[in-house]
């Protein structure tokens, strides 16, 4: 059952659901990069696997923290009902912090896919968190301004388009020569995912894609209103070739047109 929020304002409620989608969108993108990471342990690829997935660490997930600890924390932390869930995501930024060096500090690609594991799993509990306790509670309160608060805050709110994405190191096969290597393609499952934030999950994994590159997408029913949407985000980008259709999972191989 999804989570209702009930906010003070509908700006708040605006930007509540624009804070979720943009998690949505890094969750997505994270766990891509991990798959990779994780396919590629054994491989050639394996380093390059592992800084394209240190790039996007430092480049988006460090700066999102750090600017949730700059605005919606301190708020929060004001919140009585808030103080405790506050000093509890503080501690998971250090050990994502933590995690970050260690994937940085790995000689082994067999260990710097368990530290992405390890990191991707530790990211989705907190930013469960946020989307469920923190941001609610901040809504609701008529002392603060959600929407104010994270005006022009693009490490919070995303907001960059996929074109400029799409030029940025992606997953993959590197070259932009059109082909891919379909067997080494990294697979997002999106099964488990709440359907309220599914569509910006992937379209968070496609967007940082670059041409030549792909996913594998894992679904539990036949997508044609994501491939449609998709359409709309970006006409004829992508070459869309199904593996498996059903009954019980779909998979679809999606690459990005050199």
């Amino acid at each position: 059952m999804p989570t209702v929020t009930i906010a003070s304002t509908r700006a708040d409620a605006e930007a509540a659901e624009k804070v979720e989608q943009h998690h949505a969108e890094m969750a997505g993108r994270l766990a891509l990069l991990t798959s990779d990471v994780v396919r590629a342990a054994r491989t050639d690829r394996a380093g390059a696997a592992r800084q394209e997935l240190l790039s996007w660490l430092r480049d988006d997930l460090v700066p999102h923290a750090t600017a949730e600890e700059q605005t919606l924390y301190p708020a929060a932390a004001e919140i009585a009902e808030a103080r405790l869930l506050v000093e509890a995501m503080l501690a998971e930024h250090v050990l994502i912090h933590r995690l970050v060096g260690d994937l940085e500090a790995a000689t082994d690609p067999i260990e710097a896919a368990a530290v992405a594991r390890a990191l991707e799993t530790l990211f989705g509990s907190h930013l469960a968190k946020e989307n469920d306790q923190l941001i609610p509670t901040l809504v609701a309160s008529p002392d603060y301004s959600v929407a104010e608060m994270l005006d022009g805050m693009h490490e919070l709110l995303g907001g960059h388009d996929a074109s400029v994405a799409a030029a940025s190191p992606a997953a993959g096969h590197q070259c932009a020569c059109g082909g891919h290597d379909e067997a080494g393609l990294p697979e997002l499952d999106v099964r488990t995912i709440p359907h309220a934030i599914r569509h910006a999950t992937i379209f968070g994994a496609l967007d940082g894609l670059r041409p030549g590159t792909g996913l594998q997408l894992v679904a539990d029913h036949d997508p044609l209103p994501l491939l449609a949407q998709l359409e709309q985000r970006a006409p004829g980008a992508f070459d869309v070739a199904y593996r498996e259709s059903g009954p019980e999972a779909w998979r679809l191989e999606l690459v990005r047109k050199a």
